[in-house]
């Protein structure tokens, strides 16, 4: 149980380095006036960091064979990692970082249980019952509501 806490605290760190990134990038699309520029140059800050944990932490290199056996999808992960970044560079100044993270929020959140009803992605399944439903359901809502009241 207090691994479960902590683990939803480490998660709910997570949501709010996101939203400071959001905030980072969207000022940084500003000050640079594009949102090309601007996830270019955040992605290079991701870039150097991961870097830098790799000197650190000296982790040792996965056998080829292992590397190419991955799954395709195992690689979309940085591409979709850019996406996110350039998604937070164009539109946080447009919408703001409440409605851009409440509704990164939801589509994370629709999306998420859909992959684990249908047991994608190497997931195990986690049937999509009515309250999981009605939880995403409130949660649009609730980014709704950010946005437009």
């Amino acid at each position: 149980m207090i691994e479960q806490v902590i683990c939803l605290f480490l998660a709910g760190c997570a949501g709010t380095f996101i939203s400071m990134q959001a905030s980072a990038n969207g000022s940084f699309r500003r000050n640079l006036g594009d949102p090309a520029f601007a996830s270019f140059f955040s992605i290079c800050g991701t870039f150097i960091t991961a870097c830098a944990l790799m000197l650190v932490y000296r982790p040792p290199m996965p056998p080829l064979p292992v590397i190419r056996a991955t799954p395709w999808w195992n690689w979309i992960g940085g591409p979709l990692g850019a996406m996110i970044v350039l998604s937070g560079a164009a539109l946080t100044p447009r919408l703001g970082a409440g409605a851009f993270i409440s509704a990164v929020i939801a589509g994370q959140l629709v999306s998420s249980i859909l992959l684990d009803h249908l047991a994608l992605m190497g997931l195990e399944h986690r049937a999509l019952t009515p309250g999981r439903a009605l939880g995403a359901l409130l949660v649009v809502a609730g980014a709704a509501c950010i946005r437009f009241l």
